[in-house]
């Protein structure tokens, strides 16, 4: 902005101190009297010791000068304060763009373009909204005093002067959640109507959604014709019509469910559920969605985006942790970033959201994601901020819209508990239709939904949320008395109950738990079960030096574990008594006093009872059957098995796993149950065997559909794309999968071939950070960035924000990323994969590979995964692909993960190089 713009008083306070950026073999210095360094990376830590040099994202920087996290002025902290909420790639290039400045070209130019930055983002502190100043500025006093290096510059450019203000007056101005807007009850929402859709209303729709200029797709047209089937009115109980909806890449699936859920709604004001497997689609989705609702208001009151509460900002959680300042204050640097954020957010959410995923990489995940309430702690209408909480407003905002956006393990939950959110606090969902997009991932969100763990960590988990805190200081865990005495406080059943709960809760594992297991000294019936369970595990590992998980069968167990378990089951019966005898008490409270008690007591009894079933009858019923298991046998249709979770040979957790062995089974019950009309939707529903009812079958079985009463609707729409004319398929046979730096170089020379835009995938993370070990710097070299899943100190979203952002860069990941990116255009146009990504050969997998058809389940699981990765290569009509496999064992029957007509070219590692820049070179080319 212009200088004279700015008030007299602003005063521009950029710090004196050396501007550092890395890349793969280097390092740049920009000093304080201008002078550019470049120096090795060795060279640049050591000459960077004692300094507070100024970065952009200090985790990156600290890994590839391989040092410690150090003291650092970084800007991206500085952007989340000046502008919160607001989306930024956290690099150099990522900054300048989001400030309006020239994208840097140069690593010297990034130095310079860094300190620009900096001034950009102070100038504009002043033309903050006055009230949003006052506040900001008991945020920046609270920052400064914690040790925020920004603190001093940011005060000056508010023109603030002198000495810090009184305590008490900064930590007002943390107090934000006093300025948030209160949300309004309304009258309960009618049951929807039953009028059906016509396939001719959606098209209309359709056409709507699309305006008179678009391409005419008559796939799509069909589409939407075929999923309004799913939402004619359900003739009897229990058989809710399903339609499987497959859409190849280019059909416009998104837009073909929405033209059908849309008239739907809007004919029997009723809602329905649409449900995605990851954030891209979400995001995805609202962006679509105003198409429908043009007007941003009204899309507001007609389209929720719906999460788990564990997803919210919650803001009893983030008072608490100011209040604990006077005794931490350097937690005031996150926690006024947070603050901050939570008077500009949307809606609180904070995985997904308008949250910057980078903020938690930089100052911690404790102050930031760990504000949200996953612990089910919630008080809900005794909270002091019941009636500004982000997530009371969002539920509120659900049960009134008429298209609610989830994510499949919400939706799991809400079709599990029987149209209610978890611990039924939320109220009724009355959604009878739901839409499952990416419903190729429907068989593992019900793997997760309706499996069973006890292990250490779930356990303890419980034995917290019963108990609270038991470390005194180190956490705000609030246990079931302080959420239950103050309702409970005059009855005297209800509270001989609570306390015989809690006392029988000490069986679980306490604080420490891990440590006692690893030196043998365990404390109570879980841990002495725990600990034999352990020694099961290692005593039956082939390799228990591995630095990966551990697992092994619970038959022929060791001596001692039958009575240890025989033990644990009953006294897990001696908690289950007291808690099933406070959750009846709770109910004849309700009864009793229907007349008499208001409104926010009884929805806070109410929810209490559903949150003790919940989280504590229904796991501990789980974890006795799994413990009469051990004595007898393992019912057919389950799985159990011991493990022992590790990261990189550090145990983690320990316990016994019990998983369906087709988790669609229970997924089929629930949808019965729950539903009159499902739309299961994806590119990827259908196997590719050839045989197309053997692939539909397959699609069937992946779905829940196959254990349903009434067959499901199938529905088939091929892409647009000319997949021959757009891609090509390569498998390399002469290098070798075993040795990484044949591996490495292949890397490379393919990356470099296509000038960038490539994604490698691999089966391991030691292979990925092999490989990029030996390939970054080459890469950096030819001008093509390189960024590293599991290397980089950046979640996953970033990596692929920062990735779609940048022609030129490349990007690798583990085989699960395949998933995650949805990168148009150019900036992917090679995708490179180490080995056949075969499913693990674990317990659990042994156990489904026999109960569906052996070497054709792993077939089909391996094809289903190399299309999804396939897909990823085309998103839009103009856009160029290769895939290349460097596992010269590939064998043909996996081919049918490929589109027809598009062959696959058998080639060594020379030749497949000439076809990569034969092929995308005019493409690339044509994209500068």
């Amino acid at each position: 902005m212009p200088t004279s713009a700015l008030p007299p008083s602003f005063q521009l306070l950029i710090p004196a101190v050396p501007v550092v950026v890395t890349g793969a073999r280097q390092a740049v210095i920009l000093t304080p009297d201008g002078e550019l360094e470049t120096l090795a990376l060795p060279e640049a830590a050591r000459r960077l010791r004692g300094e507070r040099p100024m970065v952009c994202h200090l985790p990156n920087v600290a890994a590839r000068l391989r040092v410690p996290p150090f003291m650092a002025y970084d800007v991206l902290e500085l952007f989340a304060f000046v502008r919160p909420a607001q989306f930024c790639l956290p690099t150099i290039g990522g900054l300048a763009v989001a400030c309006g400045l020239d994208a840097p070209v140069s690593p010297e130019d990034c130095a310079q373009t860094l300190v620009q930055v900096v001034r950009r983002l102070l100038q504009e502190l002043p033309q903050e909204a006055r009230w949003s100043q006052g506040k900001g500025r008991g945020v920046a006093w609270a920052m400064t005093r914690g040790g925020w290096p920004w603190g001093p510059s940011v005060l000056a450019a508010w023109g603030e002067q002198g000495e810090m203000p009184h305590s008490h007056r900064v930590l007002s101005g943390m107090r934000v959640w006093e300025h948030l807007p209160e949300f309004s009850e309304h009258a309960p929402e009618s049951p929807p109507g039953n009028a059906p859709v016509d396939p001719a209303e959606a098209r209309s729709r359709l056409g709507q959604l699309l305006g008179t200029t678009a391409e005419d797709r008559p796939q799509q047209a069909d589409f939407a014709s075929a999923c309004s089937a799913a939402f004619a009115p359900r003739h009897v109980e229990g058989e809710p019509h399903v339609v499987l909806a497959e859409a190849g890449t280019g059909v416009g699936k998104t837009l073909g469910y929405i033209a059908p859920a849309s008239v739907w709604a809007e004919k029997n004001e009723g809602a329905v559920w649409i449900s995605t497997y990851t954030r891209n689609l979400q995001r995805q989705l609202d962006a679509e969605l105003s198409r429908l609702h043009p007007d941003p208001a009204e899309k507001a009151r007609k389209v929720v985006v719906r999460k788990g509460r564990e997803n919210y900002l919650c803001l009893l959680n983030l008072e608490e942790a100011i209040n604990r300042l006077s005794h931490t204050p350097a937690l005031a640097v996150p926690l006024g970033l947070m603050a901050r954020w939570a008077l500009a957010t949307r809606d609180g959410d904070m995985v997904g959201g308008d949250f910057p995923g980078w903020l938690s990489d930089l100052v911690g995940r404790a102050q930031t994601i760990g504000l949200t309430d996953r612990r089910g702690e919630c008080v809900f209408a005794a909270c002091p901020h019941y009636t500004r909480c982000y997530i009371e407003r969002s539920v509120r905002k659900a049960r009134r819209a008429r298209i609610v956006v989830a994510n499949h393990a919400l939706a799991m939950l809400v079709l599990a508990h029987g149209g209610t959110l978890g611990g039924g606090e939320e109220g009724p969902q009355i959604a009878t239709r739901y839409v499952f997009d990416e419903g190729h991932h429907l068989f593992d969100a019900a793997d997760s939904a309706f499996s069973a763990h006890l292990t250490g960590q779930e356990a303890a988990e419980l034995r917290r949320w019963l108990l609270g805190s038991e470390e005194t200081g180190r956490s705000r865990a609030r246990g079931l008395k302080r959420r239950a005495e103050e309702v409970l406080a005059d009855n005297v059943d209800a509270l001989d109950a609570l306390d015989a709960a809690l006392a029988a809760a000490r069986c679980l594992p306490g604080p420490g738990w891990l440590n006692r297991l690893t030196e043998g000294a365990p404390n109570g019936p879980t841990e002495r079960f725990l600990l034999l369970a352990r020694q099961q595990v290692y005593a039956r590992s082939k390799d228990a030096g591995t630095p990966y998980s551990l697992e092994t069968e619970t038959a022929h167990p060791v001596p001692g574990l039958l009575e240890t378990a025989a033990e644990l089951e009953h006294a897990f019966d001696g908690l289950l008594a007291p808690v099933r005898e406070l959750i009846r008490v709770i109910g004849k409270v309700l009864d009793d006093e229907a007349g008499e008690s208001d409104g926010a007591t009884r929805l806070r009894l109410d929810s209490l009872a559903r949150s003790l079933d919940r989280r504590a009858v229904q796991p501990l019923l789980a974890w006795r059957s799994m413990l009469e298991a051990l004595q007898q046998e393992t019912p057919e249709q389950y799985v159990d098995w011991f493990a022992v979770d590790r990261i990189e040979g550090r145990d983690i957790d320990t316990g016994m796993h019990r998983h369906w062995v087709d988790p669609t089974r229970p997924l089929a019950g629930v949808m019965a149950d729950s539903t009159h009309g499902v739309v299961v939707a994806s590119a990827t529903l259908r196997d590719g065997t050839g045989d197309p009812d053997a692939d539909w079958k397959a699609a069937e079985g992946r779905t829940g559909a196959s254990h349903l009463p009434v067959p499901a609707l199938r529905a088939a729409m091929a892409s647009p794309f000319d997949y021959p004319a757009q891609t090509k398929v390569l498998v390399v046979t002469d290098v070798r999968k075993d040795d990484l730096d044949q591996v490495a170089a292949a890397y490379r020379e393919l990356f470099l071939a296509a000038g960038g835009g490539g994604l490698g995938l691999f089966t391991a993370i030691s292979r990925l950070r092999a490989v990029r070990d030996r390939i970054a710097a080459p890469l950096e070299d030819q001008g093509i960035p390189l960024y590293a899943q599991h290397v980089d100190g950046m979640d996953t979203a970033t990596l692929v924000d920062i990735f779609r952002a940048d022609h030129d860069a490349c990007l690798l990941g583990t085989d699960a990323m395949r998933d995650g990116v949805d990168v148009p255009g150019h900036s992917l146009r090679l995708l490179v994969f180490d080995r056949v990504p075969w499913p693990r050969p674990d317990i659990l997998h042994r156990a489904r590979r026999e109960a569906f058809n052996g070497r054709a389940y792993d077939d089909m699981l391996t094809r289903l995964r190399l299309k999804q990765a396939f897909g990823r290569l085309v998103r839009r009509a103009g856009d160029h692909g290769v895939f290349v496999m460097l596992d010269p064992m590939m064998p043909t029957r996996l081919h049918g993960a490929f589109p027809a007509g598009v062959s696959v070219q058998r080639v060594g590692l020379a030749a497949a190089l000439a076809e990569v820049r034969g092929f995308l070179g005019d493409y690339v080319r044509g994209s500068r």
